[in-house]
């Protein structure tokens, strides 16, 4: 099995490449590929079991679109053809139409998905979230300066039980296609939400692979749930 990481010397803000490290404790056999700037994607040129992506500066986003522009239609075969990705924070915006910035320049996204995002860098956005899978209670964080606003058909990842979507108005939060999976959410996610991850590894082939500690990632979720229920 193989999980490639995507720029990790760029995109790693908020903590969540602990998401890739508690899976490698989850798939101790597997290998896991990290892709720098300076080469080229494994995912173009041969099989891959999950693509990652996490969170980076708005700088770095315009270096990422540069990097992967010329591979956008294999990117959408990929995704139409069921390959598994795991995009978070501001990642998944690149997939979008455009980002609009502050002063009303139009960045030119990789246009996969029908929707662009819009930043405000004079107002981050902070908040807890609580959504729900497969009718499983999720939770995340939020911390951006961008919202999302859907053009046309989209489908959400996690509809909203309390905290923010996409933009404040929207009732889902993330976007879902195939095995595509999209989310502002923070934590890292994985972490915070047991079910959900053994739903992804299990996209990824790995049904029978089991959760690294999964006594305390239980009680911690359940704790944790508690809290969330109480505060939000």
């Amino acid at each position: 099995m193989k999980i490639e990481i995507l720029f990790p010397e760029s995109c790693n803000l908020f903590g969540d490449m602990s998401n890739m490290r508690y899976l490698k404790k989850c798939l101790p056999e597997a290998e896991f590929l990290e892709t720098s700037f300076d080469m080229e994607p494994v995912f173009l040129t041969e099989p891959v079991d999950l693509v990652y992506l996490g969170p980076m500066t708005e700088r770095t986003q315009e270096r990422v679109l540069a990097k992967l522009f010329p591979h956008k239609e294999k990117l959408r075969e990929l995704i139409e053809s069921g390959a598994v990705f795991f995009f978070t924070g501001n990642a998944m915006e690149l997939l979008g139409s455009y980002i609009e910035t502050d002063d009303g320049r139009r960045i030119d996204c990789l246009n996969l998905f029908p929707f662009h995002a819009r930043r405000d860098m004079m107002h981050r956005h902070n908040s807890t979230f609580l959504g729900s899978f497969q009718g499983k209670e999720l939770m995340g964080f939020k911390s951006q300066f961008t919202f999302a606003y859907p053009e046309g058909e989209l489908t959400g990842l996690f509809p909203v039980k309390k905290g923010v979507g996409l933009n404040p108005k929207c009732g889902f939060e993330g976007i879902r296609s195939h095995n595509f999976f999209g989310t502002y959410l923070l934590g890292p996610l994985l972490l915070l939400n047991p079910d959900f991850t053994r739903y992804l590894l299990s996209c990824m082939g790995a049904e029978t692979a089991a959760l690294a500690f999964p006594e305390e990632m239980e009680a911690a979720y359940e704790a944790r749930l508690k809290d969330f229920l109480e505060k939000t």
